[in-house]
């Protein structure tokens, strides 16, 4: 099983998660991370990290959510790792309770 980065933090792309991560499985984009699910170990430390609580485990990403499973896949073998916590977006409070968002993201 791996974990998998939902629609909570596109636009919020907090990078607490980061810094806790001891395999640096986290990818990131414009405005969203990732999840490589070949390096990620399952450790589930990067889910109480999240501000956004937009990290699940696989077996638990909610039914409206599921498409992230894939889209973290596909993203991560293009976007960046990123090993380093980063300041948030200048706005990503504001978007931190925006619902259906996937618009949003930028590849």
């Amino acid at each position: 099983m791996t974990y998998v980065v939902t629609e909570s933090c596109i636009k919020c792309k907090y990078t607490d998660c980061v810094d806790v991560c001891p395999v640096d499985c986290f990818h990131e984009g414009p405005n969203f991370l990732v999840i490589d699910p070949e390096e990620c170990i399952d450790c589930t430390l990067c889910v109480a990290e999240c501000p956004a609580e937009a990290i699940y485990a696989e077996d638990d990403v909610p039914a409206n959510q599921q498409q992230f499973v894939a889209l973290n896949a596909e993203l991560a073998k293009t976007w960046p790792v990123i090993i380093e916590r980063k300041e948030p977006p200048a706005d990503a409070d504001e978007w931190l309770k925006v619902k259906d968002k996937l618009d949003k993201l930028e590849r």
